[in-house]
């Protein structure tokens, strides 16, 4: 940057006033009094030396106007100040707080005198290893100049109205300054906070600095209220996380000292990278990153370990339904017993780790367990849905057998494997991803959350899509029955066993994502609900409406033989199926079977795949 030579063209012109300043007389008072003993001279002694130097500068940017003034030599005085490890480290909250109140205003103060004693350079711009400033004057109204100025130090911006800076000019001439500093940020920080000066909700309390420190001064650097609000664009530090929250604040001064406050600052815009504070006022600024505030709902919490608290027996009472009871075991049973397995797993592990452990890795490790059992119980769900969705659509065929193989074949290196593999390849590209600071569960960091909602999602449409299908198709075929027909079927148990099935097969898990807005409460009470009652649901829709299941139940509770001898039939879709209609159901069955009808039997009006085709969705949903 080149020295200025030339005499100033405004010789009379007023710079800012030091002398003034209220912080400045308080802080020189409490330096011209200090008559502290013992340990604490030295430090004292340092803070009024650093004090009296900052004083030296801005003397230095009043002179009588006749002296040619650098921006650049001013700027470079305070780098020794910005650099003294002394009282950085070795002084307490009220000294770093007050060196820091008075270097700021300092530096403000000296690049606006600078920038005035200096009018034919209508914009300056200095950067050195701590501080990077650039100035710009206005002369005369703003239709000679853009409506809104952009001042760039380092990679922050500021973004002035013209009509801000001519409505603080001193003697026609306005002036702006906007300085960014490179090491100050790591000098203050979230520690420094003055008791009594946090928002509600104490988040400043546990936030971190996490760009740099930037001033923003028009006029003569005397605080005004601005007509139009002033927009700072600030780099992070550190990529912002998704649990984190940026926070524009600016540097209140208490009582000579200071500590940051969001007053008046609003975050307009950010991202990963960059956080927009718009401010109602000037002063220096900063965005702190602060945890994402997530009040937990004690009545959520409750209904969620009283719903859990009823699956586990449930699920635990269905596990031994589907393995004890040899009459229903079937493709079907099989799905049902391994989604009651791995639910059953997750709901406990869920319960018992409540309280995160003091461990890293076990809490890495009961993340990495949980993130496998939750994804096996949406892949048992998938195969549920796929299996039903097989069945219903090659009715028409009634080739169960070459399904059933199909299905035997694949369904469990599916089931298990596929989850297996989603949590190996999340461990390698992610290892520390398992396990936050309060729950032992994903991070949100580097959107590795996404390895248990990508294919929960994807699983969740297929599902839908299959009952959507599943729907359509028993619609066409039931439309043929006539009304005699469709009397024999219990029209209310199966719409109750056709709706369970939404539950059962993981698609209420999708009201997790509808809690946005202003349904955001509701839609979260009916997603705690639901699904901490899934296995509930099991219980209910595969065993206690299930008749063949009741009356294995009932040989248990007697004292009759357990097991049953006899091969499995369609007496589980006859659960939905009054008992004076079985002779007709288990008729139309043997018919399509393997007996054909004869030419002469008179036609029965029911076609037997539509009497089937109902009876085994019955089968399925039981």
């Amino acid at each position: 940057m080149k020295t200025v030579t030339s005499a100033p063209l405004f010789p009379s012109l007023q710079v800012p006033s030091i002398n003034s300043s209220a912080e400045f007389e308080g802080i020189k008072e409490t330096c011209r009094n200090f008559s502290l003993q013992g340990k604490w001279r030295g430090r004292s002694s340092r803070f009024c030396s650093f004090f009296n130097s900052t004083l030296e500068i801005l003397m230095s940017t009043r002179g009588d106007g006749s002296a040619a003034l650098s921006l650049e030599n001013v700027t470079l005085r305070f780098n020794p100040l910005l650099n003294s490890t002394s009282l950085w480290d070795g002084g307490n909250k009220w000294e770093v707080g007050s060196a820091v109140t008075v270097l700021l205003h300092s530096v403000e103060r000296a690049a606006l005198a600078t920038a005035l004693r200096s009018p034919e350079r209508t914009t300056q711009n200095v950067t050195t290893e701590s501080l990077a400033i650039q100035t710009q004057l206005v002369t005369g109204d703003c239709s000679q100049h853009s409506e809104v100025f952009m001042l760039r130090a380092h990679e922050e911006t500021m973004d002035v109205h013209c009509a801000t800076v001519t409505g603080a000019a001193t003697q026609g001439l306005g002036a702006a300054a906007f300085i960014s500093y490179s090491t100050l940020d790591s000098i203050i920080s979230a520690r420094r906070l003055s008791e009594g000066n946090l928002p509600a909700g104490g988040k400043l309390e546990k936030s971190h600095l996490n760009s740099r420190v930037v001033s923003g001064a028009i006029g003569d650097g005397r605080p005004i209220n601005l007509s139009s609000p002033a927009n700072f664009t600030l780099r992070h530090r550190q990529a912002k996380k998704e649990e984190e929250e940026a926070l524009c604040v600016y540097w209140k001064v208490v009582a000579e000292s200071g500590s940051w406050s969001p007053d008046g600052c609003t975050a307009v815009h950010t991202n990963s990278t960059h956080t927009t504070c718009s401010c109602d006022h000037l002063s220096s600024f900063a965005v702190l990153m602060a945890p994402t505030t997530v009040t937990e709902s004690y009545p959520l919490t409750i209904i969620t370990y009283l719903g859990l608290t009823l699956s586990l027996p449930c699920l635990f009472l269905a596990i031994l339904t589907f393995l004890l009871c040899r009459s229903i075991r079937n493709v079907s049973t099989s799905l049902h017993l391994q989604l009651c397995l791995c639910l059953f797993l997750a709901d406990l592990l869920f319960l018992t780790t409540v309280t995160r452990p003091g461990s890293q890795v076990a809490c890495a490790v009961i993340a990495g367990l949980l993130h496998y059992l939750f994804l096996a119980c949406f892949s048992w769900m998938f195969l549920e849905g796929l299996h039903l969705f097989l069945t219903i659509w090659n009715l028409q065929v009634v080739n169960y057998t070459s399904a059933s193989r199909f299905k035997k074949r694949f369904m469990y290196p599916f089931g298990y494997g596929f989850p297996a593999l989603v949590v190996a390849i999340s461990a390698v590209v992610n290892p520390g991803g398992y396990g936050t600071s309060k729950h032992c569960w994903l991070s949100l960091d580097r959107g590795f959350h996404w390895s248990f909602l990508g294919p929960v999602c994807a699983i969740i449409l297929i599902n839908i899509t299959f009952f959507a299908l599943i729907l359509w198709i028993l619609r066409n075929r039931l439309s043929s029955l006539n009304a005699d027909v469709s009397t024999l079927r219990d029209h209310r148990l199966l719409t109750f066993k056709a709706i369970a099935q939404l539950f059962i097969l993981g698609c209420t898990w999708s009201l997790g994502l509808l809690q946005v807005g202003p349904a955001a409460a509701v839609m979260a009470y009916l997603f705690t609900i639901v699904n901490s009652l899934q296995g509930a649901f099991i219980f209910l829709v595969h065993c206690l409406l299930n008749r063949q299941v009741r009356e294995e139940y009932r040989r248990w509770i007697k004292g009759f033989p357990m097991f049953s001898t006899k091969s499995q039939t369609y007496d589980l879709s006859m659960s939905a199926v009054p008992t004076t209609s079985t002779k007709t159901a288990e008729s139309a069955a043997t018919r399509l079977g393997s007996i054909p009808r004869s030419s002469s039997t008179k036609p029965n009006r029911l076609e037997p795949p539509v009497m089937l085709c109902s009876m085994r969705f019955m089968e399925l949903c039981s």
